[in-house]
């Protein structure tokens, strides 16, 4: 099993164990600003009613963004999450 494929299953087990879904989940991210990440994420979470919150780092060199999504299942959760990894340069707190 990959590395990836652990640290999801175990994730899912662990929201599983601790949440009672349907719940509030907050993702957080943060991506390079010097290109159209920060949209890249947007487009993930379009029309999902996610509330997306952001910061710009000190340098201006990144963004931090903060979304928080209804979501139905710890398998959504970890959907969402393998669709951002996609996305060039950002990193999954």
């Amino acid at each position: 099993m990959s590395e990836k494929n652990a640290f999801y299953t175990k994730l899912k087990t662990q929201l599983e164990d601790t949440t009672s879904f349907p719940a509030e989940y907050m993702y957080k991210f943060i991506v390079p600003s010097d290109e159209n990440q920060f949209e890249e994420v947007q487009e993930i979470f379009n029309n999902t009613g996610a509330v997306i919150k952001t910061k710009k780092s000190k340098t201006g060199k990144y963004n931090s963004l903060s979304v928080v999504l209804q979501i139905a299942s710890a398998s959504k959760v970890i959907e969402y999450y393998k669709k951002a990894e996609k996305i060039k340069g950002i990193i999954s707190l």
